[in-house]
């Protein structure tokens, strides 16, 4: 029987759209109260998962969807993560149609080597 591997899915805020985990965008609510980029899906708290594309932030400030998956009183400034995706547009790889750059997998396990090209 052959093995499938799970990738997990997320759905975008902005467009409702479901894709791997991989092609979206974490966004978190700081101490402070402000919208902020996980682009390492690694901070705590209650996240909500973008597109990285100006058209889906479009979408989610609009249909006031942030403040909702977020639960917070009213729309939060988006003007940090439009900053964010427009720093990122020019550079190739990063959050692209292929995903993000980081691994959803460790790339090599602790205390071992590549193998050799000889």
């Amino acid at each position: 029987m052959a093995s499938t591997s799970h990738v997990p899915v997320r759905t975008c805020v902005g467009c409702r759209r479901r894709a791997p985990r991989a092609q979206l965008l974490r966004l978190v609510l700081t101490d402070g109260g402000e919208l902020s980029v996980d682009a390492r899906a690694v901070r705590p708290g209650r996240g909500a998962w973008i597109h990285p594309d100006p058209a889906c932030l479009d979408l989610a400030e609009r249909r006031r969807a942030l403040g909702r998956a977020l639960r917070t009183s009213g729309s939060p400034d988006v003007a940090p993560v439009r900053a964010w995706i427009a720093s990122r547009e020019d550079q190739p790889g990063e959050h692209g149609p292929s995903g993000p750059t980081r691994p959803d997998r460790p790339i090599a396990k602790a205390g071992r080597k590549p193998m050799g090209t000889r």
